[in-house]
């Protein structure tokens, strides 16, 4: 199979916080060509890069907002996140976790750093990823996915490390995460010159994010920790050879290739659809959570 090259590689730009606990640097969409049509079904991905948060009786974090039409898929590498929704989902991401939210039709949502870590304080880093649902799901019921580091299927690489698979599968081993169209969420742990090989239909729009460490790929670009690494959409197999030890989030999913009309937290596919959904969080459809 021929090799998947990189199509650009994307430096974190100058963060701002989304609420007062995540301080991101933004991908998707963005300036760098990493738009909503482009990583489709990939709609947004925040990155909380490593900052050191002081200790704190007031949890920090964002209040009751909505969601509709998509996922949203929270990582926790470094502190914990305490969450919950109107749709009665809910519970504290530990490092390692993920919570994987369906807000399909519709829910009310709020998170925060957890109350007994705040106390504390100390290095958070997270990833929130929004994940876009085809246009026959969009207004199913609201689910919920918690999913424990212990839970994640890990295929050993040997002295080369692991691959923690959430959603998908990496050489036949599945992720416990269930999706409503193929998507494909790893974390890569490589030791020091080690590697790790991947392959993914040319056809779906791969990328990773080096959370630690720094990776050569396909033997010939350097990428160093914060990056963002877009590939082309030929070819299927690329490689990963860390510099150092290394945590890289390698995503990959197939377009769902339908409109995608977003306003706000809200994603559907037409302009009515919208207003429609602004009517029902306005009229209490999306149920009620307290602030």
């Amino acid at each position: 199979m021929a090799t998947k090259n990189i199509e650009l590689i994307a430096a974190p730009k100058p963060p701002h916080f989304v609420g007062d606990g995540f301080r991101v640097h933004n991908f998707i969409p963005s300036g760098y060509h990493l738009d909503m049509k482009r990583m489709d079904p990939f709609l947004m991905l925040d990155y909380n890069s490593k900052f050191h948060f002081s200790c704190t009786d007031t949890p920090r974090g964002v209040g009751v907002h909505p969601h509709r039409g998509f996922e949203t898929v929270t990582i926790a590498y470094k502190g914990r996140v305490e969450h919950s929704d109107s749709a009665g989902g809910g519970g504290i991401i530990g490092e390692g976790d993920v919570q994987w939210m369906t807000a399909a039709s519709g829910v009310l949502h709020k998170e925060f750093h957890e109350t007994e870590w705040a106390k504390e304080g100390g290095i958070f880093q997270m990833v929130q990823l929004w994940v876009n649902l085809p246009a026959k799901d969009k207004m199913s019921p609201p689910k919920y996915q918690a999913i424990k580091n212990s839970e994640m299927k890990k295929v050993d690489l040997g002295e080369n490390g692991l691959i923690e698979v959430i959603a998908g599968d990496y050489n036949g081993e599945k992720g416990p995460a269930s999706t409503f169209s193929p998507v494909n969420l790893m974390n890569a742990k490589l030791k020091k010159g080690e590697k790790a090989n991947f392959s993914f239909p040319e056809n779906f729009n791969t990328a990773a994010l080096v959370i630690e460490g720094s990776i050569i790929v396909n033997g010939e670009e350097k990428v160093p920790t914060d990056h963002f690494v877009l590939f082309e959409n030929e070819g299927e197999n690329f490689t990963f050879e860390a510099s150092e030890d290394s945590v890289v989030l390698v995503i990959s999913g197939e377009p769902l290739n339908e409109p995608i009309f977003p306003h706000g937290p809200f994603v559907m596919n037409t302009r009515e659809e919208i207003i429609q959904a602004f009517d029902d969080f306005n009229t209490g459809k999306f149920g009620y959570l307290e602030d």
